[in-house]
């Protein structure tokens, strides 16, 4: 069973005021791959960027050393007791442009590596503007790949595709979606990079699973790392938005993990997740 290395991403997530030590840290544990939005109703955007700064300054790891990825916030998505970063009064265009450049200013670089819709927009005309958008960023070199968060239709998918292919999906994988297997397998196919959040929180049931924890036994590591390595030998890059040091050593361990399975429970869990072995 091929057992695929990718790389873990560090999420920056509901970490307000401490997300610039966060960030610190989580590099600092081995993290290359950063992901964050220009939504500060759930980000700190420019706490990632004053992060970066430091280690750069203080421990030389250069803007080119770490993926950076983040995002353009529907106004839906935006919450007005907080500073916006557009105008929400001017064309979806317009607002993308805008919140690209505050993410520039905000996070000290002149391109971004991933840079993605963090949903949908309300009607299928605003989504593929957006998209368009998207796309001139990219034939600019500013946006190096393009992508699209909280799309669980691949209809959507096929839809955006059509204009210009995809490079990113980053949606939640979890239990009560079916760890979003329609969504996961459009993307296997189509090579484009499926992220995940809600990883671990998502699936306490699977973390449980004798079948998960024998394999974690046997390949002496933690539930958590075996199924973020399950994940990753299925296409999923996965999130970590861990506070723990600890932790963030366990995460970026897992790629150059092996998993063993004396017993055969691999197979078990990958008809239970993805109802197909992986290859």
């Amino acid at each position: 069973m091929a057992q695929t290395v990718r790389k873990i991403i560090y999420g920056t997530a509901w970490k307000e005021h401490r997300t610039t030590a966060l960030v610190e840290a989580a590099v600092l544990k081995g993290f290359r791959a950063i992901d964050t939005a220009c939504q500060p109703k759930h980000y700190r955007e420019d706490l990632v960027g004053e992060a970066l700064l430091t280690l750069q300054t203080k421990h030389g790891i250069k803007r080119e050393d770490l993926f950076l990825q983040t995002k353009y916030t529907p106004i839906g998505g935006q919450t007005t007791s907080k500073p916006l970063p557009y105008d929400p009064a001017t064309s979806i265009t317009t607002q993308i442009n805008t919140s690209f450049a505050k993410s520039l200013s905000n996070l000290h670089t002149t391109y971004l590596d991933s840079y993605i819709l963090h949903s949908p927009l309300p009607t299928l005309e605003e989504t593929l503007e957006a998209w368009a958008a998207l796309g001139v960023l990219q034939d600019a070199g500013q946006a190096r790949n393009i992508g699209v968060s909280n799309c669980y239709d691949v209809q959507v998918l096929q839809t955006l595709s059509a204009v210009r292919p995809i490079q990113v999906v980053q949606n939640r994988w979890h239990e009560r979606n079916r760890w979003d297997n329609e969504v996961c397998s459009y993307c296997r196919d189509h090579g484009i990079e499926y992220q995940s959040f809600w990883t671990l929180s998502g699936s306490p049931s699977l973390l449980a699973t004798p079948e998960l924890v024998s394999i974690a036994k046997a390949s002496d590591c933690t539930p958590a790392q075996a199924l973020f390595k399950f994940a990753m030998m299925g296409g999923v890059t996965p999130l970590s938005g861990t506070t723990n040091e600890s932790h963030m050593e366990d995460g970026v361990a897992v790629p150059a993990l092996e998993l063993k399975d004396p017993s055969g429970q691999l197979r078990i869990l990958e008809k239970m997740v993805w109802g197909w072995r992986i290859v």
